[in-house]
């Protein structure tokens, strides 16, 4: 099962913009569906934004729609993050997206992930 390690987060101030990047250790994500979810000071994780294993399917939750995009290559998957507003503030991870649904992660493991803070 691959390991994922993410990066890029840091501390912006609202209508910054960040991006960051998810890496599988010792090898490429091009076979998986992936998705970037967050948890919140407090608040239970929730789902972010996901991609199809090609790149060619999209998908994002509502809060972030206009403001965020997915993107991949054949190694690494990326969220940029404009317009940043304090609510972003969280612990941003990705995971193997479920292919049934892209808005739910396929497996029970997490990495660290990257801590994104936007001041007010």
């Amino acid at each position: 099962q691959v390991q994922l390690v993410e990066s890029g987060g840091g501390l912006v101030q609202t209508g910054g913009s960040l991006r960051l990047s998810c890496a599988g250790s010792g090898r490429t994500l091009s076979g998986y569906p992936m998705a970037w979810f967050r948890q919140a000071p407090g608040k239970e994780r929730e789902f972010v934004a996901g991609i199809s294993w090609s790149g060619g399917s999209t998908y994002y939750a509502d809060s972030v729609k206009g403001r965020f995009t997915i993107s991949r290559d054949n190694a690494k998957v990326y969220l940029q993050m404009d317009s940043l507003k304090p609510d972003d503030t969280a612990v941003y991870q990705c995971n193997v997206a479920n292919p049934a649904t892209m808005t739910s992660p396929l497996f029970g493991s997490w990495g660290q992930g990257t801590q994104v803070t936007v001041s007010s």
